[in-house]
């Protein structure tokens, strides 16, 4: 059965045997064309990565194996995506064609493929990656299928990357968390994302992970224990419904728990609903609502509810088609419990996201539930508007993955849903591109409103229009969604285009004036001189009188050309990084770059980071300062790394050196005479730490200080902060990060 390729009798085997795998995981129905695809499809991947290996040292052709087996395991993907995932690799990376495909498989699988294969030649844009991605989104007008194959190619990546170098996991790690997770998340892949940050985590801060791993597996089997007691006096009352439940447990992710440490400044010990409680039943659709509100009541007839963490997502489902109905209860010991209560169709759905849900299409009683058509639309809608930068395009799709919702209503009741901070004028936009072009007013509920008003839930929204309206730059700062910044982008670009007409014939004056050619080759030296971007920024300027003859006064006309009047003599310009003092006697910390000395290389410590010897870093190399040294869990990481991966390089400290490092310290705690003193007598007294800054403050009782010190390493640092931890008013000490 194994391709005559495959030469390695082991190798033939353990290929075959993740076939079998993959077989096997396929619950979608199939007739006989699907599985002869499958087939023939698995035959040309074998082939087509005969050659290649993994940086593991495995046969290639395994990872393709598993991204199919993932997609029809993980996410319920169906034939056609399982196809797609096992040829996602073989225009990128073999001889094979997208002309050889669509011959053998069709239109829609070669447009997948297409899909799925990474623009080459892209290294003179400012961001490859976000043009990549760009490419990917792009696909969710056609086929939503292509961004879940590369979910599913992300996630094995992912669970792979042990044997990649590090500044490359690093990357990998940080394009993940700035666009797959908040993705995976848009799209309901709850499971994945979850996947996703916890991986991203183990790569950025691997200290943290492994310290909140351990814990997690001390505590498990008193979690079992407290789950057990915590459900002991529901059991009963919830047999006598009569429906068939399940109910499990579950610790919170690792990365939502450490999330939480960071904004309660606690430790482990101090975070009580670690887990939360899972009751699903299995139910006809018509009956879910109602059952799931008994199981509520019951709940809450035992365990006292905490009203403000009530979340209703069965009645108004997340834009994702997510549903479940959570709350948080007092348990056992005063512990706080989530518990969430779903059907089984709402746990596939939220567990497996889209596919899930369009499996269940059309079975619903109440069409408003399948919310999740309507995001998509909305998401076409701006993928199909978006031109010009890609970074900018990127940045207004992220901002619409993570917002939670809000819903709000127009004057004839049709309920509208927008990401969580978007504003009355995103609303315009949403009804009607021309609606929000020419609004010059909004009422909500009668009552008039700025066009930067934020929308609440409920809302009623009247929109006033006026023909002479139209938009300007400001609006660009009233907005949140993309498609809204899109929108006033493009009627601003117009606007310019066409002032920038009348500018080109000022410009055709001036040259005539002069004597200057009108010509490309004229045009071009103006716009390199003045440093525009583009012809239209360049006339728009002469229109607006940012230039004037005065400013072509720096040129002479040779034989209708422009030459420089004064061209500047060329010489080696040293610049200064920041904060050098110029002194000779400064010492620079020592670091290793690509595994090289980087003596003689212009660098510095990141100001928004701080590095100190002993952390995790990378280099990155800057525009115009020079290479930057960065933590990896600096809070700009994720951002540079997702972005402008191809300017990161490997960094190491040299351990054969001596330097000092500014760090700051974060501390909180019982207010108490004389606490100042005794914290500065632990730094410079007892621990002969010089100190650079100190502040405090006090508010009823309670007070929060901010230390920095000077310190060599990072072992010095942690030191410092248990041994400030030591005093009985101190509650936490954190660096700040």
């Amino acid at each position: 059965m194994a391709p005559e390729k495959i030469v390695d009798k082991e190798e033939r085997e353990l290929i075959l045997t993740a076939y079998r795998t993959l077989l096997r995981s396929i619950k979608s129905k199939m007739d006989d064309k699907d599985r002869k695809n499958i087939r023939n499809a698995f035959e040309i991947a074998v082939d087509a990565h005969k050659e290649q290996r993994r940086k593991s040292g495995e046969p290639y052709i395994l990872h393709p194996i598993e991204v199919a087996r993932i997609c029809a395991e993980e996410i319920a993907l169906g034939p056609t995506a399982i196809v797609c995932a096992l040829l996602h690799d073989v225009v990128e990376d073999t001889n094979v064609t997208l002309d050889d495909i669509k011959s053998k498989f069709g239109d829609r699988i070669a447009m997948i493929v297409d899909g799925l294969t990474k623009i080459e030649g892209l290294y003179d844009v400012q961001s490859p990656q976000a043009h990549n991605f760009r490419k990917i989104l792009h696909t969710l007008a056609t086929d939503v299928r292509v961004v879940l194959i590369k979910m599913a190619d992300r996630i094995h990546n992912m669970r792979t990357l042990g044997s990649m170098p590090k500044h490359k996991q690093l990357k990998i790690a940080s394009e993940t968390a700035f666009i797959y997770a908040p993705l995976a998340h848009r799209l309901g892949l709850y499971a994945i994302k979850t996947e996703f940050e916890d991986l991203c985590m183990k790569i950025t801060e691997p200290e943290r992970y492994q310290e909140i791993a351990q814990k997690l597996e001390d505590t498990e089997d008193d979690r079992g224990s407290y789950v057990e007691e915590f459900l002991k006096p529901l059991r009963m009352e919830i047999d006598a419904l009569g429906v068939d439940y399940r109910i499990s447990g579950r610790a919170k992710s690792i990365f939502s728990i450490s999330n939480k440490m960071k904004k309660k400044q606690v430790g482990f010990e101090q975070i009580y609903d670690l887990f939360a409680v899972r009751i699903i039943v299995d139910v006809p659709i018509k009956k879910e609502k109602s059952i799931c509100w008994n199981i509520y009541s019951i709940i809450t007839d035992f365990h006292l509810p905490i009203p403000e963490r009530l979340k209703d997502w069965v009645s108004t489902p997340k834009s994702n088609g997510y549903e479940s109905l959570h709350t948080t209860v007092v348990g056992p010991e005063g512990k706080f419990v989530e518990v969430q209560i779903r059907s089984e169709r709402m746990d596939e759905i939220a567990e497996k996201g889209f596919a899930a849900h369009w499996k269940y299409k059309g079975k619903k009683v109440e069409d408003s539930n399948n919310v999740f058509d309507s995001w998509l639309t909305r998401m076409r809608d701006l993928l199909e508007s978006a031109e010009g930068d890609a970074i900018d395009f990127l940045d207004d799709f992220r901002s619409n993955l993570f917002s939670e919702e809000v819903y709000v209503f127009t004057p004839a009741g049709e309920m509208r849903t927008f990401p969580q901070g978007s504003t009355a004028l995103d609303f315009a936009f949403d009804i009607h591109t021309q609606v929000g072009y020419h609004c010059v007013g909004i009422k909500i509920d009668e009552r008039q409103v700025p066009l930067g008003y934020v929308l609440k839930n409920g809302d009623r929204i009247k929109v006033n229009t006026s023909k002479n309206q139209k938009p300007n730059e400001s609006w660009l700062k009233l907005v949140k969604t993309g498609k809204a910044k899109n929108k006033i982008r493009s009627s601003l670009k117009e606007d310019r285009k066409k002032l920038g007409e009348l500018g080109k014939e000022m410009l055709t004056r001036k040259f005539k004036k002069l004597k200057a050619d009108f010509n490309n080759e004229n045009i071009d030296i103006l716009i390199k001189h003045f440093g525009f971007s583009n012809y239209t920024d360049l006339y728009f300027a002469f229109y607006e009188e940012e230039l004037g003859m005065e400013r072509l006064k720096d040129f002479v006309v040779e034989k209708g050309t422009f030459v420089l009047a004064n061209p500047p003599e060329k010489k080696t310009v040293v610049r200064p990084m920041p904060g050098d003092t110029g002194k000779k006697n400064q010492i620079k910390p020592k670091l290793l770059i690509n595994g090289e000395s980087a003596e003689d290389l212009a660098y510095s410590l990141a100001i928004c980071c701080k590095p100190v010897q002993g952390d995790d870093v990378f280099a990155y190399t800057t525009t115009n300062e020079g290479i930057k040294i960065h933590r990896t869990s600096c809070p700009n990481a994720e951002n540079l790394l997702s972005k402008y991966g191809y300017r990161v390089m490997k960094a190491d400290w040299s351990m054969s050196f001596n330097s000092s490092f500014v760090a700051d310290l974060v501390i909180n705690g019982i207010d108490d005479i004389g606490i100042v003193q005794r914290l500065t007598n632990i730094l410079t007294n007892r621990l002969r730490v010089n100190m650079r800054a100190i502040s405090m403050d006090g508010n009823e009782g309670y007070y929060e200080g901010r230390i920095s010190v000077v310190v060599n390493n990072t072992d010095q640092l942690n030191f410092i902060i248990n041994t400030l931890m030591e005093d009985d008013s101190v509650s936490s000490v954190n660096r700040v990060e």
